[in-house]
C-alpha cells in the first residue's frame, strides 16, 4: 500500500480542488446545484481516486483508479472552459485551466509508469 500523500500528482490535485472550491464561491447562486456542484465533485474525485488507488493491493487496481482520476480531470477541464465562456471566471481564475492540464499530464505519466511496472513484475 502506498501513501497517497507522498505522490506529487495527488498534492497538485488536492491544491487544484481547493482552488476550484474557492473560485466557485463567486458563481451565481442559480448554479449551486449545477456547474458549481459538478466542478467541485469532479475536482475532488481526481484526488480521491488517486488516494483510493493507493489503498489497493496491486498495480492493476491502482492503474484503474488512475484512469478514473483522468476521466474526472478531463471532465473538470471542460467545466473550467464552460465556466470561463459563461463569464463566471475572472482573470485571476484563468490559471485554473493550465493547472488542470498539468494534473492531467502528471496522471498520464504516472499511469504509463504503473502500467509498465505492472507487466514487468514476475
Amino acid at each position: 500500500m502506498k501513501d497517497f500523500r507522498d505522490l506529487e500528482v495527488w498534492k497538485k490535485a488536492h491544491e487544484l480542488t481547493l482552488a476550484i472550491y474557492k473560485c466557485t464561491e463567486n458563481f451565481p447562486k442559480h448554479e449551486l446545484f449545477g456547474l458549481t456542484s459538478q466542478m467541485r465533485r469532479c475536482s475532488a474525485s481526481i484526488a480521491a481516486n488517486i488516494a483510493e488507488g493507493c489503498g489497493r493491493s496491486n498495480n492493476g487496481d491502482f492503474h484503474r483508479f488512475l484512469q478514473n482520476a483522468m476521466g474526472s480531470a478531463v471532465e473538470l477541464d471542460y467545466h473550467v472552459l464552460l465556466a470561463r465562456d459563461l463569464g463566471y471566471l475572472d482573470t485571476a481564475d484563468a490559471i485554473l485551466a493550465p493547472r488542470v492540464v498539468a494534473v492531467k499530464q502528471m496522471l498520464s505519466k504516472l499511469s504509463r509508469k504503473v502500467a509498465i511496472d505492472r507487466f514487468q513484475r514476475p
